[in-house]
């Protein structure tokens, strides 16, 4: 049996200008922006989480330990406690959710043929097509995270246009030269962010 994959450690980098300052977990990342915060005055620091480009708002008042305490998320309610003698019998709770589904009449009459019930094929269908698309997923889930990243980091540099399009393209050619002249940090980080994308051969 194929052992279950464990999640990856989410990676986060922090920005001062143009600079790239630190490269790992969100703790060790906040906590050398805050010297950074404390020591330069007026500091422009932006930290992204890596996967997404997808900007961390960070309250840097106080000290290091009342920043790393906002971190921490929230602690969720206990939930409240079913009448279990509510649940129908034979309805194991699956966590699925249920919301209306539109289809045409010949898909609906495909669905009566199945040995399982419509609700069945229609996930078997989905996890069938998930499995499919896990490649291109990522790929296009890369290209948005650099083209994000260019967006905020890059959007008035010179050649920002071309970058975006040769990204979409992939065309790692023309996308490396549109980057070039840019400032090495922000290009490095870029060029790693695009590396998933899917280079054209």
């Amino acid at each position: 049996m194929e052992k279950e994959q464990l999640h990856p450690v989410q990676e986060y980098s922090a920005f001062q200008g143009q600079k790239c300052i630190a490269v790992g977990d969100l703790a060790s990342v906040v906590s050398r922006a805050k010297e950074v915060v404390d020591s330069v005055e007026h500091a422009s620091m932006l930290i992204f989480e890596n996967a997404t480009s997808r900007q961390v708002e960070i309250d840097f008042r106080g000290t290091i330990e009342d920043v790393l305490q906002r971190l921490q998320p929230e602690q969720p309610q206990a939930p409240q406690v079913e009448n279990t003698e509510e649940v129908k019998a034979g309805r194991p709770k699956l966590g699925v959710i249920a919301r209306e589904v539109t289809l045409l009449p010949r898909h609906w009459e495909w669905l009566a043929t199945q040995p399982a019930s419509a609700s069945v094929t229609l996930r078997k269908l989905v996890e069938d097509a998930r499995r499919a698309s896990v490649k291109k997923d990522k790929q296009r889930e890369a290209q948005e995270a650099a083209n994000r990243f260019m967006m905020i980091m890059a959007g008035n540099l010179p050649g920002f246009e071309e970058a975006s399009r040769a990204l979409y393209r992939k065309d790692k050619e023309k996308f490396e030269s549109s980057i070039a002249e840019w400032p090495t940090d922000i290009r490095d980080h870029i060029k790693k962010l695009a590396d998933g994308s899917g280079w054209e051969s």
